[in-house]
Protein backbone atom coordinates (compact mmCIF):
# COMPACT_ATOMS: atom_id res chain seq x y z
CA UNK A 1 0.00 0.00 0.00
CA UNK A 2 1.41 3.23 -0.93
CA UNK A 3 -0.13 7.01 0.16
CA UNK A 4 0.73 9.62 -2.15
CA UNK A 5 -1.42 12.45 0.02
CA UNK A 6 0.53 15.66 0.94
CA UNK A 7 -0.55 18.86 3.40
CA UNK A 8 0.43 21.97 5.19
CA UNK A 9 -0.33 21.85 8.34
CA UNK A 10 -1.59 25.30 9.14
CA UNK A 11 -2.78 25.88 12.96
CA UNK A 12 -6.29 25.83 13.59
CA UNK A 13 -7.77 29.13 14.25
CA UNK A 14 -11.45 28.80 14.50
CA UNK A 15 -13.64 31.70 13.15
CA UNK A 16 -10.40 33.18 10.60
CA UNK A 17 -12.38 35.61 8.69
CA UNK A 18 -10.24 35.06 5.98
CA UNK A 19 -10.23 31.72 5.60
CA UNK A 20 -12.85 30.14 3.63
CA UNK A 21 -12.38 26.21 3.33
CA UNK A 22 -12.69 24.14 0.35
CA UNK A 23 -12.36 21.04 -1.66
CA UNK A 24 -12.35 19.97 -5.34
CA UNK A 25 -11.37 17.43 -7.88
CA UNK A 26 -8.21 19.27 -9.69
CA UNK A 27 -7.91 16.97 -12.57
CA UNK A 28 -7.71 13.08 -13.38
CA UNK A 29 -5.14 10.94 -14.05
CA UNK A 30 -4.20 8.51 -16.84
CA UNK A 31 -7.49 9.67 -18.39
CA UNK A 32 -7.80 11.91 -21.77
CA UNK A 33 -8.62 15.31 -21.12
CA UNK A 34 -11.93 15.83 -22.46
CA UNK A 35 -11.25 19.11 -24.61
CA UNK A 36 -7.20 20.45 -25.26
CA UNK A 37 -6.38 22.83 -22.11
CA UNK A 38 -5.22 26.18 -22.99
CA UNK A 39 -1.14 25.53 -23.96
CA UNK A 40 -1.64 21.97 -25.29
CA UNK A 41 -1.96 23.31 -29.15
CA UNK A 42 -4.96 22.37 -29.56
CA UNK A 43 -4.19 18.57 -28.41
CA UNK A 44 -6.16 16.22 -25.61
CA UNK A 45 -3.75 15.65 -22.55
CA UNK A 46 -3.29 12.73 -20.28
CA UNK A 47 -1.51 13.41 -16.79
CA UNK A 48 -0.24 10.08 -15.75
CA UNK A 49 -0.58 9.09 -12.66
CA UNK A 50 3.09 8.87 -11.86
CA UNK A 51 3.61 12.76 -13.23
CA UNK A 52 1.01 13.98 -10.95
CA UNK A 53 2.62 12.11 -7.61
CA UNK A 54 5.50 12.96 -7.94
CA UNK A 55 4.35 16.69 -8.83
CA UNK A 56 2.32 16.75 -5.70
CA UNK A 57 4.74 18.78 -3.66
CA UNK A 58 5.04 21.43 -6.34
CA UNK A 59 0.72 21.86 -5.71
CA UNK A 60 1.24 22.71 -2.09
CA UNK A 61 1.45 26.23 -1.46
CA UNK A 62 0.20 27.71 -4.86
CA UNK A 63 -2.70 29.90 -5.34
CA UNK A 64 -5.96 29.34 -6.45
CA UNK A 65 -6.85 32.08 -9.38
CA UNK A 66 -10.78 32.84 -10.90
CA UNK A 67 -11.95 35.07 -13.55
CA UNK A 68 -15.06 36.65 -13.38
CA UNK A 69 -17.31 35.05 -15.84
CA UNK A 70 -15.71 31.74 -14.59
CA UNK A 71 -14.62 30.52 -18.06
CA UNK A 72 -10.61 30.33 -17.58
CA UNK A 73 -7.73 31.07 -15.62
CA UNK A 74 -6.38 34.42 -14.60
CA UNK A 75 -2.48 34.16 -13.00
CA UNK A 76 -3.11 37.71 -11.68
CA UNK A 77 -6.39 37.22 -9.91
CA UNK A 78 -5.02 34.70 -6.59
CA UNK A 79 -7.85 34.44 -4.16
CA UNK A 80 -6.94 31.38 -2.18
CA UNK A 81 -4.47 28.62 -1.53
CA UNK A 82 -3.63 25.14 -1.96
CA UNK A 83 -3.30 23.58 1.66
CA UNK A 84 -3.69 19.71 0.72
CA UNK A 85 -3.10 16.80 -2.41
CA UNK A 86 -3.87 13.25 -2.95
CA UNK A 87 -4.45 11.11 -6.09
CA UNK A 88 -7.47 8.74 -4.84
CA UNK A 89 -7.55 6.48 -8.05
CA UNK A 90 -7.93 8.13 -10.90
CA UNK A 91 -8.33 11.52 -8.98
CA UNK A 92 -6.14 14.66 -7.90
CA UNK A 93 -8.18 15.82 -5.12
CA UNK A 94 -7.34 19.03 -3.42
CA UNK A 95 -8.68 21.44 -0.57
CA UNK A 96 -7.04 24.59 0.86
CA UNK A 97 -8.67 28.33 1.94
CA UNK A 98 -10.00 30.92 -0.53
CA UNK A 99 -9.38 34.47 1.09
CA UNK A 100 -13.07 35.10 1.58
CA UNK A 101 -12.48 38.33 3.88
CA UNK A 102 -10.55 39.60 0.82
CA UNK A 103 -12.76 38.32 -2.33
CA UNK A 104 -16.18 38.11 -0.87
CA UNK A 105 -17.72 38.27 -4.16
CA UNK A 106 -15.84 35.49 -5.07
CA UNK A 107 -17.69 33.46 -1.86
CA UNK A 108 -20.95 35.47 -2.47
CA UNK A 109 -20.85 33.84 -6.00
CA UNK A 110 -20.00 30.49 -5.44
CA UNK A 111 -22.45 30.01 -2.64
CA UNK A 112 -25.27 31.09 -5.23
CA UNK A 113 -23.96 28.54 -7.77
CA UNK A 114 -26.25 25.41 -8.44
CA UNK A 115 -24.88 22.36 -6.88
CA UNK A 116 -22.07 20.51 -8.70
CA UNK A 117 -21.44 23.36 -11.51
CA UNK A 118 -18.17 24.44 -10.57
CA UNK A 119 -15.04 22.78 -11.70
CA UNK A 120 -11.47 22.74 -11.53
CA UNK A 121 -8.28 23.14 -14.29
CA UNK A 122 -4.58 23.36 -13.22
CA UNK A 123 -1.61 24.90 -13.96
CA UNK A 124 1.63 23.28 -15.34
CA UNK A 125 5.42 24.58 -16.37
CA UNK A 126 7.93 21.88 -17.48
CA UNK A 127 5.84 19.26 -18.92
CA UNK A 128 7.34 16.63 -20.10
CA UNK A 129 5.22 15.48 -23.67
CA UNK A 130 6.36 11.75 -24.08
CA UNK A 131 5.32 12.23 -28.24
CA UNK A 132 4.48 15.61 -29.53
CA UNK A 133 3.45 14.12 -32.55
CA UNK A 134 0.56 12.10 -31.18
CA UNK A 135 -2.71 12.65 -30.91
CA UNK A 136 -3.21 12.70 -27.51
CA UNK A 137 -0.22 14.28 -25.45
CA UNK A 138 0.67 11.91 -22.71
CA UNK A 139 2.04 14.49 -20.04
CA UNK A 140 5.42 12.22 -17.96
CA UNK A 141 6.27 15.30 -16.03
CA UNK A 142 5.37 18.25 -14.89
CA UNK A 143 5.37 21.08 -12.14
CA UNK A 144 2.10 22.34 -10.52
CA UNK A 145 2.20 26.15 -10.81
CA UNK A 146 -1.42 26.47 -9.61
CA UNK A 147 -4.91 26.54 -10.36
CA UNK A 148 -8.24 27.97 -11.65
CA UNK A 149 -11.63 27.62 -10.08
CA UNK A 150 -14.07 27.65 -13.41
CA UNK A 151 -17.20 26.47 -14.60
CA UNK A 152 -17.14 22.77 -14.73
CA UNK A 153 -18.17 22.68 -18.57
CA UNK A 154 -15.02 24.89 -19.32
CA UNK A 155 -12.64 22.82 -17.58
CA UNK A 156 -10.49 20.44 -19.94
CA UNK A 157 -11.66 17.53 -17.39
CA UNK A 158 -15.23 18.08 -17.15
CA UNK A 159 -14.67 14.94 -13.90
CA UNK A 160 -13.32 18.24 -12.11
CA UNK A 161 -15.27 19.77 -9.54
CA UNK A 162 -15.09 22.68 -6.58
CA UNK A 163 -17.21 23.29 -3.87
CA UNK A 164 -16.67 25.29 -0.43
CA UNK A 165 -17.19 23.10 2.78
CA UNK A 166 -19.08 23.90 5.81
CA UNK A 167 -17.06 26.75 7.94
CA UNK A 168 -17.43 28.22 11.11
CA UNK A 169 -16.91 32.42 11.60
CA UNK A 170 -16.85 33.98 14.69
CA UNK A 171 -17.10 37.50 14.72
CA UNK A 172 -17.84 40.03 18.10
CA UNK A 173 -19.36 37.51 20.72
CA UNK A 174 -21.34 35.30 18.00
CA UNK A 175 -20.85 32.36 16.42
CA UNK A 176 -22.27 30.84 12.92
CA UNK A 177 -21.72 27.82 11.52
CA UNK A 178 -22.99 27.48 7.76
CA UNK A 179 -23.03 24.67 5.45
CA UNK A 180 -21.53 24.59 2.10
CA UNK A 181 -24.87 26.11 0.82
CA UNK A 182 -24.76 28.68 3.18
CA UNK A 183 -27.93 27.83 5.18
CA UNK A 184 -27.28 28.26 8.93
CA UNK A 185 -26.74 25.27 10.66
CA UNK A 186 -25.58 26.62 14.43
CA UNK A 187 -26.05 30.30 15.75
CA UNK A 188 -24.56 31.43 19.00
CA UNK A 189 -24.63 34.96 20.43
CA UNK A 190 -22.56 35.47 23.69
CA UNK A 191 -22.15 38.03 26.08
CA UNK A 192 -18.65 39.46 27.24
CA UNK A 193 -18.00 41.36 30.80
CA UNK A 194 -16.55 44.18 30.79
Amino acid sequence: MRLDAMAIALPTIHGHPNRVPFEGVLTLVDVPSDRAPSGARGHRVVLTKAAAEAALPSLLGMAVDFRPDWEGHDARTKCGILTEADVVGQRLTVSGYLYGRDFPEVEEKLRQVAPGSMGMSYELADAHVEDMRASIWKLTRATFTGAAILLRDKAAYRGTSFRLKAHVARRRGVSMAADAGGRVLRFEASTYGG
